[in-house]
């Protein structure tokens, strides 16, 4: 599943043009990591440097992240498994 879910970021973080050096709020850089000792329950994704940490990723979800808590500020609650303070 982690794959996938890798595949869908990439797609959806290009697809919302958050790589575009220009833009006015920064890009989104992407990276792999192994486990995170938070992926029992499958692949994570932390959002950096909110700390904010979605567990049990499915690539469906992945575009409402995007769109949600990337662009729009809004985390999706019922679906974080942890929050980091950096």
């Amino acid at each position: 599943m982690g794959a996938q879910c890798w595949e869908q970021l990439k797609k959806s973080i290009k697809a919302a043009g958050l790589e575009d050096p220009a833009r006015k709020e920064g890009v989104v850089l992407r990276t792999k990591a192994d486990c995170l000792r938070l992926c029992s329950d499958g692949p994570v994704l932390l959002i950096w440097p909110s700390g904010h940490v979605y567990g049990s990723l499915l690539p469906e979800r992945i575009d409402r992240i995007v769109q949600q808590h990337l662009i729009a500020g809004e985390p999706i609650t019922e679906w974080l498994v942890k929050q980091f303070s950096f």
